[in-house]
């Protein structure tokens, strides 16, 4: 099985020109590209797709070109977007290029004979005048072709600037670029990159009578047409400052079993026969969510480390599938904080607590998760309370500071499945 095949059983192809696959397999190296701008100080999950076809090619032998659009960041790009973007500084673009340069480093190769290269298309622009852009790259494209392009036509009756309408044709002059100074032959990109990716094609074809390729990576939907690393309205970051390891390996365990074959698929790396056997498994019992751990572990481990997984699985199975009291006091406080985002909480002074006499008075001070002091003996009396994973059997206990975890959470279980938490400042 050739690479070309291997992107596409993993559902890594969505759009491919013509001669994509003969140019792959009958050269045993080709230099190709893809761009990422800086229009935020992370990447999200949904940039590990094309990412990991990027991998897939270097691994084949292939050499890697990464992109940093330094100089269209400042422009703005109107693929997928129904209004313009908001116009970045260029304090900013540079803040975020430093971030991802810093995370991309961290997902492709960069010693060896095929050794990725980073470039930055501002090396290029910042030293081209208007005219001579006009000239070397505004002569080569036209603007019935420009303007027939989906990016282009779904925007004109809401309105796209002339810079928004010019990103197409630097885009082109950035794959002209490259293939003339480092014979890069193919482009990748998101699927909502395909009309900027044949129109690069088309330039070069125009301008030099050469013959390059490209092909695009789908935007990942999950089976309820929701997009792929969207939690609540927010992206799902790599950085772990915006997006914790717990968060991130919460979000992938939660996968639904509709997607989750999909997603083995596209972001993990072991043979498609290995994966075949993980999804067997877990097909006989479902409810066990194998496949689902596969995922978070593999994908988390992969963008964060082995020591943040082990933390974001200690934090996870602490609270969902009856971790030990020992565990709940080896979570730093910021894991605790998190982790108790997820559950109904509480907040009350630190007198509330010297001041109750009884364990059935602190939680009866709290009318919202137990609305009478009765309950609380009676689930008391029934096994059925627990504070920090230790059972309360003594409703008489009087509860002091060193019951606290980190000094200021609680973490209180009513039945087998409610839990609450209690925070106190």
């Amino acid at each position: 099985m050739n690479i070309f095949q291997e992107i596409q059983r993993r559902g890594l192809v969505n759009n491919a020109s013509s001669g994509l696959a003969e140019l792959l397999a009958k050269n045993d190296s080709v230099a190709f590209y893809a761009g990422f701008d800086p229009t935020a100080p992370s990447l999200h999950i949904g940039n590990l797709v094309p990412l990991m076809a990027m991998r897939l090619l270097q691994k084949a032998g292939h050499k890697p070109y990464i992109l940093l659009g330094g100089a269209t960041g400042l422009v703005g790009d109107p693929s997928g977007k129904n209004q313009e973007r908001p116009l970045l500084s260029e304090e900013v673009v540079q803040a975020n290029l430093l971030g991802l340069r810093t995370q991309l480093e961290k997902f492709l190769a960069f010693e060896g004979t095929h050794a990725a290269v980073i470039v930055n298309n501002a090396e290029w622009f910042a030293r081209m005048g208007y005219l001579e852009f006009l000239r070397e790259a505004g002569k080569y494209m036209n603007v019935a072709y420009m303007i027939s392009k989906d990016i282009v036509k779904r925007r004109l009756e809401s309105g796209i600037s002339y810079a928004e309408f010019s990103y197409q044709l630097m885009q082109a002059y950035d794959f002209w670029y490259l293939y003339t100074h480092y014979n890069v032959q193919i482009q990748l990109g998101g699927s909502d990159q395909w009309g900027n990716i044949t129109a690069g094609i088309e330039f070069i074809h125009k301008k030099c009578g050469k013959e390059v390729q490209g092909f695009t990576v789908p935007l990942l939907t999950r089976a309820d047409g929701a997009k792929f690393g969207k939690s609540e309205g927010d992206n799902i970051w790599l950085d772990p400052a915006q997006t914790s390891p717990y968060r991130f390996y919460q979000y992938l365990l939660n996968t639904a079993d509709e997607d989750v074959e999909k997603l083995l698929r596209v972001f993990c790396e072991e043979p498609l026969e290995k994966l075949e056997e993980i999804m067997h498994e877990h097909r006989q019992a479902p409810h066990l969510r194998h496949a689902q751990r596969y995922l978070a572990a593999s994908l988390t481990r992969f963008v964060h480390g082995e020591e943040a997984l082990q933390r974001a699985i200690l934090a996870s199975e602490t609270l969902f599938r009856k971790g030990s009291e020992e565990n709940l006091h080896r979570l730093r406080a910021t894991e605790l904080a998190e982790l108790f985002e997820t559950l109904p909480h509480a907040t009350a002074p630190l007198s509330l607590l010297d001041e109750a006499s009884t364990v059935v008075d602190l939680m009866a001070a709290f009318p919202a998760f137990f609305p009478s002091k009765s309950e609380v003996r009676r689930l008391i009396q029934a096994g059925g309370l627990t504070v920090n994973r230790r059972p309360v059997t003594d409703g008489n206990l009087r509860p002091d500071r060193s019951w606290l975890l980190h000094n200021r959470f609680l973490l209180v279980q009513k039945g087998k499945k409610q839990y609450f938490v209690l925070r106190f400042e």
